[in-house]
C-alpha cells in the first residue's frame, strides 16, 4: 500500500502547518502536518458532517473515529461541554497534533488515543459515533469501522457517516442496512453523502 494518512507512523518529512477555521460559529485554531488528512484546511465532506450533526436525545459518550487532527470531535465536543467525546486514529501524527489542538482550543471534554478503527477503545454505550473514513484504506477496512461502531452504540445510538456518492456511498448504505434498524440519507451536498444509521 503506498504512503498516505491511513498509516500508523506516517513517514512524511514533518511540515507543520497552523490555520484558523470556524465550525459551529466557532472559531478554531487547528495545527496541522503533512502525513495527515486534509492538512491544509477542514476538508468540505467533515464540514458537512458537522453541520448535519443532530444530537440522538439519548444518554451516552460521543466517538469520533479517525478524527485526524481534530476538527470533527472538537468541534462538537466545543458545542456539546457536556458531553465526552473519545477521539481515536491509527496515525500516531495525527493524534499527536489532536491531542494539540484540544489544549489549543481549550476543549477538556475529549479522550484523545491511538486506535486502528474502533479496536482499542474500552467504552462503550456511546450515544453518538461520527466518522469521515479513511476511503483510501479500502472497503473492507471501512465496512469493518461500521460494524465496530455497530458494536459500540447503545439501542438506539447513531452513526453518522460522511462520504462521497462515487466513492461508495450505496454500498455503505447496503451494508448498514444488514444491520441496522434504520439507515438513512439526511443531507447532500456536492457529492457528498450524510448517512445516518440507527441501531
Amino acid at each position: 500500500m503506498s504512503q498516505h494518512y491511513y498509516s500508523n507512523k506516517p513517514q512524511t518529512e514533518s511540515k507543520p502547518n497552523k490555520f484558523n477555521f470556524t465550525l459551529l460559529g466557532h472559531t478554531f485554531t487547528f495545527t496541522t502536518d503533512a502525513g495527515v488528512f486534509s492538512k491544509s484546511e477542514v476538508d468540505f465532506g467533515s464540514r458537512v458532517l458537522i453541520d448535519a450533526f443532530a444530537m440522538p436525545d439519548i444518554d451516552g459518550p460521543l466517538f469520533d473515529v479517525g478524527c485526524g487532527y481534530g476538527p470533527i470531535g472538537l468541534s462538537i465536543a466545543h458545542q456539546y461541554p457536556d458531553r465526552i467525546v473519545h477521539m481515536m486514529d491509527i496515525n500516531e501524527r495525527a493524534v499527536g497534533l489532536c491531542r494539540t489542538n484540544a489544549q489549543l482550543n481549550g476543549v477538556q471534554n475529549v479522550r484523545i488515543f491511538e486506535s486502528n478503527g474502533l479496536q482499542a477503545c474500552t467504552e462503550q454505550d456511546a450515544a453518538a459515533i461520527l466518522t469521515n473514513p479513511p476511503i483510501r484504506a479500502g472497503k473492507e477496512t471501512i465496512f469493518r469501522f461500521y460494524d465496530e461502531a455497530y458494536d459500540k452504540l447503545r439501542a438506539n445510538g447513531e452513526l453518522w457517516i460522511v462520504i462521497q456518492k462515487k466513492q461508495g456511498a450505496p454500498s455503505t448504505i447496503a451494508h448498514l442496512e444488514e444491520k441496522f434498524a434504520e439507515v438513512e440519507v439526511v443531507e447532500k451536498k456536492k457529492g457528498y453523502w450524510i448517512v445516518r444509521a440507527i441501531k
